[in-house]
């Protein structure tokens, strides 16, 4: 037998506030899952409209291009589009929502600097790489949503086992145990109350 199940009023104590510290762990639990679910619900529904306006701007964009490509023609796209510079500039931050690491990402805007001459493009190239611009503003986006829908995703799955494990195995065994050392305990006392009469009798 578990020395912490010997019905003693000690032992009774500690099961109480062990049943007590387990009830309000799961009051924790739900409350964060709760939390980090009206996170997801919203993350979820920003993540379905950047991608609609991700849509649409790509289309806008491959039209844009496609002009580009005929007033200006192919190869000389192509030679306008070597002078873009990689993108090098983006960091990733983070921030906390309930004990979940949330990214956000961060990049130089400058490197959205023309690398052309106005004189040599005609405007179908300047809307083509705004159009693009905007593309690469809201792929960013998408990243940083989707990657933080997944991880408050992930940390859900693990409030919501620990939640299920003190609903269902810690407070129920406290419960129990608490229920199980009183009863010893009364009746403990009851047969100590019947000794002590019998006792007083046999004195008399």
């Amino acid at each position: 037998m578990d020395p912490r199940e010997f019905p003693t009023k000690g032992n009774l104590m500690l099961a109480k506030n062990s049943l007590m510290l387990a009830r309000q762990g799961y009051d924790l639990m739900d409350k964060k899952r709760n939390i980090l679910l009206k996170e997801l619900m919203g993350l979820i529904d920003e993540a379905k409209d950047i991608q609609e306006e991700i849509d649409a701007t790509f289309t806008k964009a491959y039209a844009c291009l496609q002009r580009a490509n005929i007033e200006h023609g192919i190869s000389k796209v192509q030679e306008l589009a070597f002078t873009v510079p990689i993108e090098d500039s983006l960091k990733m931050q983070t921030r906390s929502i309930m004990g979940t690491e949330i990214p956000h990402i961060k990049y130089d805007a400058k490197q959205n600097d023309l690398t052309y001459s106005f004189s040599i493009t005609h405007e179908s190239v300047d809307i083509a790489r705004e159009a693009f611009r905007e593309v690469k503003e809201l792929t960013i986006k998408l990243a940083e949503v989707e990657n933080s829908a997944y991880r408050l995703a992930a940390n859900i799955k693990k409030t919501q086992k620990r939640a299920n494990a003190l609903k269902n195995i810690t407070i129920p065994m406290y419960t129990n145990l608490v229920h199980t050392i009183s009863n010893a305990l009364e009746e403990k006392e009851r047969e100590e109350f019947t000794r002590l009469k019998v006792i007083k009798r046999m004195k008399m």
